[in-house]
C-alpha cells in the first residue's frame, strides 16, 4: 500500500506557511443547496476547522455530478487501460478501509460498472481519506501553520461531497493526491508541481459550474453560449481526472504487474500540465461572454485563495522533504552500511583529492574559464542538454579542469553530483564496473533513499553482486533504476578520461549515450570509437580543448606561476631567477600542463641546485614528446641502464600495475634485491614510473605510448613477442616455486569458498599476476615463432606445468576468484596449440580443457574439491586424473565408474531452481538464454558457464519460451498471457506486450523488426516490436498454438494442440497450408528452409515435410516419450531432437538415421538448440538444468543407459551385500554393492514401482506398484510366486516381517493391508485413514504394524486382530514414513514439514521431536543401536533415556529440537556426501544425484533419475 500521508517530522522545520486572508466583508453568502453549490473560499487556522463527520447522501444528481460522470465516462472510453489501472489502485484502497485483508498489488477491479454503485464507493474511499487526514492532525504541530493548506484542502473536500455526493469521482483523486504531496520523497519535480496546482484549484474547478451555469439556467439568450461552456467545462473535468489518474498510477508504480508498464512511461508532466492550462482559458474566455460580474468577482477570489494554498502545499514538501533526508542519514542501518562498504571499490572524493594532491594543487584560474564557456553554459542551462563531452590530447589538463567543474557545481546545493576518475596505470579504475560502482557509491552516499535500490539485488547475492562476471549487468540496472526514481533530481554524472577505461568501454559508452533524467559530463581524448558511441546521445555538446588553445594556454600559464611560486619559495630563487624560470615554461610548455609538471619535478630534486637551475632549464626541450626523449636518453646513459630498460619494458607490457615486491616474479635481474633497491631502479627511470601505495605506475598514460610508439626499439629491442615470453617463463617458474595443494590451509575438503578468510600473509599474493595472466603474455608470445615452439613443444615449460601443476593452478584460481578467467584461458591455449605438432601437449590440453568446463562449478564453489569431486568423477582414462593420481582422496574407497573417456556433455549449467523449459541462442553464438516454470529468465555467458543477467517479470508465472531479438534483447512469454521485452545489458524489461486471451506458448522473431506469438487462445499475433502494436492475427486452429517458426519474413509455421501444422501468408493473414499426419499434440516446429520443416509431437515421432507439395518426407522415430523439442544445426546437415524420456537425439537429415544419442539429464528434456557453429548443442530439462553438448564425441564414450529411468526406491538388504531398486520403467532391481553391477532384473509389473522392500533372510523381495499390484519375488532366481493384488489405488509401500511370514502394504487407496506371504491371502484391511497410506513398517517381533498416513497421523495395529491400538497424533503435515526401534520401545514418524517424531511405544507420548532441514522419505531405527535413526539421507542421532549412546559420542547432546547428523549421509539438496553435522566430503555432479538412495554405516547408495545405481564407500 501506500505510504502514510506525512513522515515524521520535527519542530526543525523553518519555513511557516501563513494562512491566506479571511474573505472581505462583501464576500457573497455561499448557498447551501442540493442543487448548486458556491463554496466559500477560505483557509481557517486549524483549531477552527469543523470535525469530520459522514454527510447524508443526496439522492438528486446534480449538474456537478452530470458533468464530473460524464468527464469520469468519457475519459473511461478514450483511455481504458488508464481507467482500468486506476480503479485496481482504489479497489486496494477499498480493501484497506474494510476489514478484509490487504494485498500489496491489487489483482482485480472492484469498482461499480453503474454510476450508482460507483459514487457509492467513490464516497467511502473520500469518507476513509478524510478520517486518515484527521488521525494525523496533531502532526501540524510538528511544522507550524503548515499543515493549514493541506486542511484547507481537506474541508473544500468534505463541503462538496456533502452537497453533491454523486460527484465524489472527482474527490477521491484529490485525497490520493494528498498522500502523494504529503508523502516526502515522491514523485518528480514537474509532476509535483502538477499535483499541486491541480488540489489547489479544484474549488475553482468545482465552483464553475454552480457559478458559470446554474445561476444563468433560466436565460434562454444565452443557451448557445452555455453548451459551448458546459462542454469546455467537461472537457476540462476529463483532463483534470486524467491528470489525477496518472499521477496516482505513477506512485503506485511499484504495481507495475497490475496496472500496466505502459502507463508508467509518463514524463511530459510539464506538457498534461499546458494541457490543463489551455482546458482553463477555453472556460474562461466563454466566461467573459456569457456570465455575471459578481460570479467574475467571487471566481477571482477563489483564484487568489487558490494560489495562496498552492505556495502552501509546495513548502509542506519542501520542508518534510528536507526533514526526512536527515532522518535518513541517522537511521541508516547496519544492512545499508554493509552494503555500502561491499559497494565501494574506491571512494572518488578520496580520488579526486590525491590526484589534485599529486599534481600540485587545484587553481581556480586555471579552470574557470571553461565555466563563462558558450558550449558549458548551454550545456548546464538546456534542461535537454544531456551530454557535455570534453577532448583533448594527452597533458591538456582534462583531469583538473573536471575536479575544477565538480568544486563549481557543488556550490548549488540542488545538484546531485556523482564522478569517477579512470586510470588506465590502475586495473581496479579502468574498468567500466568500477565506473558505476563508483557512481553508484556517491550517490547512495549523499542520498541514502536511494540504497534499496541497492539493496534488493545485495540482500540476495551479497558481495559478489560487485565482482562476478554479471556485476556490469547488476549495477547498470541498479544505476538505470536510481537514475529514474523520481526522488533523485538534479542528478549529474562525471566521468573523466574515458580513454583510460580499458574493459568494457563500449558497454559504459552506449550507457551514457542512453536517455536518462541525468546529466553527464566526460572527458576523453580524441578517439573515434568514443565519438562513434556518444553520437548516439540525442543532446550532446561537444567541447575541444586543440580548438580552445588561447583559453587553455592561459589556463597553464596561471599554472607555471602558482608552479614557479612553489620553486621559488623552496630553492629560494631570486626575482631575475624566478621570472626566467616561469618565461622558459610560458614559452616552452604548448599549452600542455603534463610538461610543465615533468618539468617541475626535475627541478625540484634536492640535487638540482639553484646555481644549476637556469642551466637545467635550458635542458629541457619544448613539448611533451622531446622531453620524453631526452628522459629516454638519460635512462640509456645510467649506469642501471639494463634493469631501467628491462623493468620499463615490463611495465610496458604488463596487463595491470604490478606491486613492487612482485615485480621480481617478472624479472630474472631483479631476483636478488631487495625492495629499497628496487625503488632505486624505479627512481631511475626517469620519471616515466612512479610508486603509489608500493604499486608501480606510469606517471601518465601519454609516457607509456611514448614508449610504445616511439622508444619502442630501446625499450623492446627483441620486439614485444619476446617480452611477453620472457614473462612467460619467470611466471611459469614463480607459479612451479610457489604453488601446492591446500595452499591457504583450508585442510576440510568441503570449505566453501564464501566461508573462508584469505590468511595474513596470503601466500598467493606474489603470483597472483601470474596465475591470471600466463597464458596471455604465451598467447602474445606467439608472433615469435621461435619462442612459441620452444613453449608449446612436447616435454616443453607448458606441457611440463600441466603435468606437475595444473591442479594447484585450477586451486588458485578459485581462491582468487578467477575460475571464468581460467575457462577463457583455456579456451585460447586450445587455439594456440592448433597448428602446432606437439600431439602429446594438444592432448593434455584438450584434456586440461574438459577438465575445468566440467568441473568449473564445484572449483569455484570449493576450492578443495578440485582433488576430490573434480578427481573421482573424471574419467578413468583422463590425462589430468592420471597426472594426479596420488592426489585422490585415500578415504574413498568405492567410487562409481564414470567412464573411460568424456562424454558429449561439456558443461552442465545450474542456477534455475526448477523446471527449465526453453532456450534460445543469441545470433553471435556468444549467449544463451533460459525459461523457468518459476518465471525466471536467464542469460549465460556460453563460453564461461556463467549467469551473467536474470529476469523476473512474469509475476511468478511459468515463462513457456523464449527468442533472442538480437544480441542486446530477447523476447518471452508466459502464462501471464503477456510477451515482454527484455533488455540484457540493463536487466529491465522495456516493453510488455497484451492482446492474448490466453498464456502463451512460442515466440520467434523475424529479422530483428517482427515478433510472432502463438497462444492457448487458438491464435497467432504478428507484432511489430518497436511499437508493440498487433500487426495482424492469425486464425485457424481449433486448439492451443504451441509453436510457431518463420519461413522468411512474410511466411510462417505454426504448431498446435488441434494435431495439425499451418503455414500462413502473414501479408495476407491467409492459411496457405495444413498438414496433417501426427496422431497428438505438436510440440515443435522448426525450419530447415523454406521448403522443409521439422515437427515434433506428443505421438513420440518427428516428421520431415516438404512444403511445396505437403507431404511428408521422413518419420523419425526412436524416442520412447513424447517429443519436447526439435531444432536444425545452422549447416542443415542435422537436427536435434528432445524427449520426455530424458534423451536428446541427433539425427542426419540426409539418411534420417539417428547418428547419437545423449543421455544425460535426470527429467525429461524441454528444448534443444544448436549452437552456431552446428557442432555444439544445448539442451535444458525439468531436472533444472542446462548442458552443452559436443556433438562430435565418439559414441563410444558415452557411459550406456540400460537400466531405464527414474529410480523411485532403494533399500539394502540386512547383509549389506546387496541393494534393492524401482524405477519407473516398471522394473525391480538388484544391485551388487562392491561391483555396482546389476545382478538381476525383476519385470512385470505395468506401470511405475513405487517401492521396494528385501526380507531379514535377503531371500525375498517384495515390489509395489502404480499398477495396484505387489509382487512377491524370490531374490535368489528372480521368479515371481505371488502377485497380491486388492488394493483399488497405487501401492506407495510395502513392508516384510522380520520372520518373513507376512507383508504389509500401504496405498493410495487410503488403507493398509496385511497379507500372508506363504498363500498371498489379504489377512487384514485396515481402514481409519482418511489419506494414502505412504509408509508401513512391522515391529521387530512382528505382533504390531505401525502406518504413517498423508492425514497427519500414524496408527498403530495388532496383526492377530487388525485392531487399531494406538493413532499417534502432533503432526501437522502428511507423514512420509514411520519405523519401529529394534527393541520395540519406540516408534519414529518423519513429516514432509522437515520434523521427525519419536513416540514411546507403549504410551503412546511423542518423547522428541526433531527438526530436520529437509524431509525424510524412509526411516527406520539403526539394528545396531536405538539411539540412531537411519533414513535415505543417512544417520540422526537420538538422546533418549536408557538408550546406549550413538556411534559417535561427541555428537550426541541432550534432546534438543534440531537434529543431529552423525556418520556419513547425504545432504537435503542431494548436492554432497556429508560426515557428521554438516562436514561436506564430497560433490555430487548432477548425473550422480539421486532420486532415491539408501544409507548404511559406510556405504551410500544411489539411485538417480537417469537410472544409474552408484555406490559410494568410506574409510
Amino acid at each position: 500500500m501506500a505510504p502514510r500521508w506525512f513522515g515524521k517530522v520535527g519542530s526543525s522545520v523553518k519555513r511557516l506557511v501563513q494562512p491566506p486572508p479571511p474573505p472581505s466583508a462583501s464576500t457573497p453568502s455561499t448557498p447551501q443547496s442540493g442543487s448548486s453549490t458556491a463554496i466559500q473560499a477560505v483557509s481557517r487556522p486549524a483549531s477552527h476547522l469543523s470535525p469530520v463527520t459522514d454527510y447524508t447522501i443526496c439522492s438528486l444528481p446534480t449538474l456537478q455530478e452530470r458533468l464530473w460522470n460524464k468527464a469520469y465516462d468519457e475519459l473511461a472510453s478514450s483511455e481504458p487501460k488508464l481507467v482500468e489501472g486506476y480503479e485496481k489502485i482504489l479497489s486496494a484502497e477499498l480493501d484497506r478501509s474494510s476489514s478484509a485483508p490487504v494485498t500489496t498489488q491489487p489483482m482485480e477491479n472492484r469498482i461499480g460498472r453503474s454510476r450508482e454503485a460507483r459514487s457509492h464507493q467513490m464516497q467511502q474511499l473520500v469518507q476513509e481519506g478524510l478520517k486518515r487526514t484527521e488521525k494525523v492532525a496533531s502532526l501540524k504541530r510538528g511544522i507550524g501553520e503548515g499543515s493549514q493548506a493541506v486542511e484547507s484542502v481537506k474541508e473544500v473536500v468534505a463541503k462538496a461531497v456533502h452537497a453533491a455526493p454523486g460527484a465524489a469521482i472527482a474527490w477521491a483523486g484529490v485525497c490520493l493526491g494528498l498522500e502523494i504531496l504529503s508523502n516526502p520523497i515522491t514523485e518528480a519535480r514537474d509532476n509535483r508541481k502538477g499535483i499541486t496546482y491541480v488540489l489547489s484549484r479544484m474549488e475553482w474547478y468545482w465552483n464553475l459550474v454552480s457559478l458559470l451555469l446554474d445561476e444563468n439556467k433560466d436565460e434562454q439568450s444565452v443557451a448557445g453560449l452555455r453548451a459551448q461552456l458546459e462542454n469546455h467545462i467537461a472537457q476540462l473535468y476529463e483532463d483534470l481526472l486524467a491528470y489525477q489518474m496518472k499521477s496516482v498510477c505513477l506512485y503506485h508504480r511499484n504495481w507495475t504487474a497490475v496496472i500496466g508498464r505502459d502507463l508508467l512511461k509518463i514524463d511530459d508532466w510539464a506538457g498534461h500540465l499546458s494541457g490543463i492550462h489551455e482546458a482553463e482559458l477555453a472556460v474562461q474566455r466563454d466566461m467573459e461572454q456569457y456570465n455575471t460580474e459578481e460570479s467574475k468577482m467571487r471566481l477571482r477570489k477563489l483564484v487568489d485563495s487558490a494560489k495562496a494554498i498552492e505556495t502552501n502545499l509546495q513548502d509542506i514538501h519542501s520542508a518534510i522533504q528536507d526533514q526526512t533526508r536527515q532522518q535518513d542519514k541517522r537511521h541508516r542501518d547496519d544492512k545499508d552500511e554493509q552494503c555500502l562498504k561491499d559497494l565501494r571499490e574506491t571512494d572518488p572524493r578520496d580520488d579526486k583529492t590525491r590526484i589534485q594532491s599529486t599534481k600540485g594543487g587545484l587553481l581556480r584560474d586555471s579552470y574557470r574559464w571553461i565555466l563563462q564557456h558558450d558550449d558549458f553554459e548551454r550545456w548546464r542551462d538546456d534542461s535537454q542538454g544531456q551530454l557535455l563531452w570534453i577532448k583533448g590530447d594527452p597533458g591538456k589538463g582534462k583531469t583538473m579542469l573536471l575536479c575544477g567543474i565538480i568544486d563549481e557545481l557543488e556550490k548549488d546545493s540542488a545538484n546531485c553530483l556523482s564522478y569517477f576518475f579512470c586510470q588506465a596505470t590502475e586495473d581496479r579504475l579502468s574498468n567500466a564496473t568500477a565506473v558505476l560502482r563508483g557512481l553508484i557509491y556517491l550517490l547512495a552516499q549523499q542520498q541514502p533513499s536511494l540504497i534499496p535500490h541497492i539493496r534488493q539485488k545485495y540482500d540476495h547475492a551479497g558481495k559478489r553482486l560487485f565482482e562476478d562476471l554479471n556485476a556490469w549487468e547488476s549495477l547498470s540496472k541498479i544505476l538505470t533504476a536510481i537514475l529514474s526514481d523520481p526522488s533523485l533530481e538534479g542528478a549529474i554524472l562525471i566521468i573523466d578520461a574515458l580513454d583510460e577505461c580499458k574493459t568494457n568501454r563500449h558497454q559504459l559508452l552506449d550507457l551514457i549515450a542512453r536517455p536518462s533524467r541525468a546529466k553527464w559530463i566526460v572527458s576523453s581524448r580524441n578517439w573515434q570509437d568514443i565519438e562513434e558511441r556518444l553520437d548516439n546521445a540525442e543532446q550532446k555538446v561537444g567541447l575541444s580543448l586543440e580548438l580552445n588553445k588561447a583559453s587553455t594556454s592561459k589556463a597553464v600559464e596561471t599554472y607555471i606561476g602558482y608552479k614557479v611560486e612553489q620553486l621559488a619559495r623552496d630553492k629560494n630563487y631570486d626575482e631575475e631567477t624566478r621570472q626566467a624560470v616561469e618565461r622558459h615554461l610560458i614559452s616552452n610548455a604548448d599549452g600542455t600542463f603534463l610538461w610543465v609538471a615533468l618539468v617541475y619535478q626535475e627541478l625540484a630534486d634536492p640535487k638540482v641546485r639553484k646555481r644549476h637551475t637556469l642551466g637545467k632549464l635550458q635542458s629541457f626541450p619544448r613539448g611533451l614528446d622531446s622531453l620524453y626523449r631526452q628522459m629516454i636518453e638519460h635512462v640509456r646513459d645510467s649506469e642501471d641502464a639494463e634493469l631501467c630498460r628491462e623493468v620499463l619494458a615490463i611495465a610496458s607490457v604488463v596487463y595491470r600495475p604490478v606491486i613492487l615486491d612482485k615485480l621480481k616474479a617478472l624479472a630474472q635481474s631483479l631476483a636478488g634485491m631487495d625492495e629499497d633497491e628496487i625503488r632505486e631502479i624505479i627512481g631511475a627511470c626517469g620519471s616515466f614510473l612512479t610508486l603509489r601505495e608500493d604499486i608501480v605506475y606510469f606517471v601518465h598514460q601519454s609516457a607509456k605510448d611514448y614508449l610504445l610508439n616511439k622508444a619502442f626499439g630501446y625499450i623492446l629491442p627483441s620486439g614485444t613477442a619476446h617480452q611477453h615470453h620472457a614473462i612467460l617463463l619467470n611466471s611459469l617458474e614463480r607459479l612451479s616455486e610457489t604453488l601446492q595443494r591446500d595452499i591457504y590451509g583450508l585442510e576440510a575438503p568441503g570449505v566453501e569458498i564464501n566461508n573462508m578468510s584469505t590468511p595474513d600473509p596470503d601466500p598467493l599474493s606474489g603470483v597472483r599476476y601470474c596465475c591470471l595472466y600466463w597464458v596471455d603474455h604465451l598467447d602474445e608470445s606467439e608472433h615469435d615463432t621461435e619462442v612459441e615452439n620452444e613453449a608449446l613443444s612436447d616435454e616443453g615449460v607448458v606441457h611440463e606445468f600441466f603435468r606437475n601443476k595444473y591442479l594447484y593452478w585450477l586451486e588458485s584460481l578459485s581462491l582468487l576468484h578467477s575460475m571464468s578467467e581460467g575457462v577463457l584461458a583455456m579456451e585460447k591455449l586450445v587455439r594456440l596449440i592448433e597448428n602446432t605438432g606437439s600431439m602429446k601437449l594438444k592432448s593434455t590440453i584438450r584434456d586440461a580443457r574438459r577438465f575445468i568446463l566440467s568441473n568449473k562449478r564445484v572449483i569455484e564453489m570449493a576450492p578443495l574439491q578440485t582433488y576430490v569431486s573434480a578427481l573421482v568423477f573424471s574419467p578413468t582414462k583422463s590425462l589430468v586424473r592420471e597426472f594426479f593420481k596420488k592426489e585422490e582422496p585415500d578415504w574413498i574407497k568405492l567410487v562409481p565408474n564414470p567412464g573411460s573417456d568424456w562424454d558429449s556433455c561439456l558443461q552442465t549449467l545450474e542456477g534455475h531452481n526448477t523446471w527449465v523449459c526453453s532456450i534460445a541462442v543469441s545470433p553471435d553464438g556468444q549467449q544463451l538464454a533460459s525459461a523457468s516454470d518459476s518465471s525466471e529468465v536467464k542469460v549465460w555467458n556460453i563460453a564461461t558457464g556463467a549467469c551473467v543477467q536474470t529476469f523476473e517479470d512474469h509475476n511468478k508465472l511459468w515463462v513457456n519460451s523464449v527468442a533472442f531479438i538480437d544480441g542486446q534483447r530477447l523476447a518471452s512469454c508466459s502464462r501471464d498471457k503477456t510477451i515482454k521485452v527484455l533488455d540484457i545489458a540493463t536487466g529491465m524489461c522495456v516493453q510488455a506486450i497484451e492482446g492474448h486471451g490466453d498464456p502463451v506458448f512460442s515466440v520467434a522473431i523475424s529479422d530483428g523488426q517482427h515478433l510472432a506469438s502463438g497462444s492457448k487462445d487458438k491464435a497467432i499475433k504478428i507484432w511489430d516490436i518497436v511499437t508493440g502494436e498487433c500487426l495482424q492475427t492469425l486464425v485457424g486452429h481449433e486448439e492451443g498454438v504451441t509453436s510457431v517458426a518463420f519461413l522468411n519474413s512474410h511466411k510462417l509455421a505454426s504448431g498446435s494442440q488441434d494435431r495439425m501444422i499451418k503455414i500462413w501468408d502473414i501479408r495476407t493473414g491467409l492459411c496457405a497450408q495444413t498438414l496433417e499426419g501426427h496422431s497428438d499434440s505438436i510440440s515443435s516446429v522448426a525450419v530447415l528452409d523454406s521448403w522443409r520443416l521439422a515437427s515434433g509431437s506428443f505421438d513420440k515421432a518427428i516428421k520431415v515435410w516438404d512444403l511445396s507439395t505437403g507431404t511428408c518426407l521422413q518419420t523419425l522415430e526412436g524416442h520412447t516419450k513424447w517429443l519436447s523439442s526439435v531444432a536444425f544445426s545452422a549447416d542443415s546437415q542435422r537436427l536435434a531432437s528432445g524427449s520426455g524420456d530424458g534423451m536428446v537425439k541427433v539425427w542426419d537429415v540426409l539418411t534420417a538415421t539417428c547418428i547419437e544419442t545423449l543421455g544425460g539429464h535426470a527429467d525429461a528434456v524441454t528444448s534443444v538448440a544448436f549452437l552456431t557453429d552446428s557442432q555444439r548443442l544445448a539442451s535444458c530439462s525439468r531436472d533444472a538444468t542446462l548442458k552443452i553438448w559436443d556433438t562430435g564425441t565418439d559414441p563410444s564414450a558415452q557411459i550406456s543407459n540400460r537400466y531405464g529411468s527414474w529410480q523411485t526406491s532403494a533399500a539394502f538388504s540386512a547383509d549389506l551385500r546387496w541393494l534393492a531398486t524401482g524405477s519407473d520403467d516398471s522394473r525391480a532391481r538388484i544391485w551388487d554393492v562392491t561391483t555396482g553391477e546389476c545382478i538381476r532384473t525383476f519385470e512385470g509389473h505395468h506401470d511405475s514401482v513405487s517401492c521396494v522392500a528385501i526380507s531379514s533372510n535377503s531371500r525375498l523381495l517384495a515390489s509395489a506398484s502404480r499398477d495396484k499390484t505387489i509382487k512377491m519375488w524370490d531374490a535368489t532366481t528372480g521368479a515371481c510366486f505371488q502377485t497380491l493384488e486388492g488394493h483399488t489405488g497405487s501401492v506407495a509401500s510395502v513392508s516384510i516381517s522380520t520372520d518373513g511370514q507376512w507383508l504389509a502394504s500401504g496405498s493410495h487407496d487410503c488403507t493398509a493391508r496385511v497379507w500372508n506371504v506363504k498363500t498371498g491371502e489379504c489377512v487384514h484391511t485396515l481402514e481409519d485413514h482418511t489419506r494414502l497410506v505412504s509408509s508401513v513398517a512391522f515391529s521387530p517381533d512382528g505382533h504390531q504394524l505401525i502406518s504413517g498416513s498423508y492425514d497427519a497421523t500414524a496408527r498403530v495395529w495388532e496383526i492377530p486382530t487388525g485392531v487399531c491400538m494406538k493413532v499417534l497424533e502432533g503432526h501437522t503435515s502428511r507423514l512420509t514414513a514411520v519405523a519401529f526401534s529394534a527393541d520395540n520401545q519406540h516408534l519414529a514418524s518423519c513429516a514432509h514439514n522437515n520434523q521427525v517424531k519419536v513416540w514411546h511405544a507403549a504410551t503412546g507420548s511423542c518423547v522428541l521431536t526433531l527438526k530436520t532441514d529437509g524431509f525424510i522419505a524412509q526411516v527406520s531405527f539403526d539394528p545396531m543401536t536405538n539411539s540412531l535413526l537411519s533414513a535415505n539421507i543417512g544417520f540422526l542421532s537420538l538422546d533418549l533415556p536408557g538408550l546406549p549412546p550413538s556411534i559417535e559420542n561427541e555428537s550426541t547432546t541432550a534432546a534438543t529440537q534440531q537434529a543431529n547428523r552423525v556418520g556419513y549421509g547425504i545432504s537435503y539438496d542431494g548436492e554432497w556426501v556429508l560426515k557428521g553435522r554438516q562436514e561436506k566430503l564430497l560433490w555430487l555432479p548432477t548425473k550422480y544425484r539421486a532420486s532415491s538412495s539408501a544409507v548404511t554405516r559406510s556405504t551410500i547408495g544411489l539411485g538417480c533419475g537417469s537410472g544409474r545405481v552408484l555406490f559410494l564407500k568410506f574409510s
